[in-house]
C-alpha cells in the first residue's frame, strides 16, 4: 500500500463521517483531575458549585456611590500643585539655512502647484509644466545631498563602541 493510497482512505473516511454526530458530548466527560485549582481555605469544598459561586458574589464588598468616593478622594488625595514633575521646556528647532528651505520649497511647491492648477482649470503650458516637475526633483535631490552621510561635526573622536 502506497502513501497516496493510505491518505485518500483517511478523507474518504472523513467525508462519510462528516454528517455524523458525535459519540459523546463533552458535557458527558469527566473533568480531569489534574486541572482542578486547588481551593483557598483549609474549610472550602474542594469543588465549587454554581450556587456557591452566586452566594460568594453576594458577599463581595461593593464600591462606595460615586459621590461618597469623591469625598473619600479629596480628604486622602495629596497636594497635587506640589508634588507633580514639571518637565523642562524643550530645546529650539535647529534654524534652516536658505539653501534648505529653497529645497523644501521646491520639493513641495512643484507638485502643490500642478494639484492646484489641475484643480482649478488654470492653463499649464509645457514650460509651466517642466518648471514644477524639475522643481520637485531638484528639490529632491539638494535636500539628499545636504543630508551627508559622515557624523556630526561635533561628535567628537569616538565612534562608538566596537566589538
Amino acid at each position: 500500500m502506497t502513501p497516496q493510497s493510505d491518505e485518500d482512505e483517511v478523507w474518504r473516511q472523513i467525508v462519510a463521517s462528516f454528517n455524523q454526530t458525535a459519540e459523546t458530548s463533552s458535557a458527558v466527560q469527566p473533568w480531569p483531575d489534574r486541572e482542578n485549582v486547588p481551593a483557598e481555605g483549609p474549610t472550602a469544598p474542594e469543588t465549587a458549585t454554581v450556587a456557591d459561586v452566586r452566594e460568594d458574589e453576594r458577599e463581595v464588598e461593593r464600591p462606595a456611590p460615586p459621590h461618597e468616593q469623591d469625598e473619600r478622594d479629596e480628604q486622602d488625595a495629596p497636594d497635587d500643585e506640589t508634588e507633580h514633575y514639571v518637565p523642562p521646556p524643550p530645546p529650539p528647532l535647529p534654524k534652516m539655512d536658505a539653501g534648505t528651505k529653497v529645497a523644501w520649497l521646491a520639493l513641495f511647491g512643484g507638485p502643490a502647484y500642478l494639484l492646484l492648477a489641475a484643480l482649478l482649470s488654470w492653463p499649464m503650458d509645457g514650460w509651466i509644466l517642466f518648471s514644477a516637475i524639475a522643481a520637485f526633483i531638484g528639490g529632491f535631490v539638494a535636500l539628499i545631498v545636504r543630508m551627508g552621510d559622515g557624523p556630526p561635526p561635533d561628535s567628537g573622536w569616538d565612534d562608538g563602541a566596537i566589538v
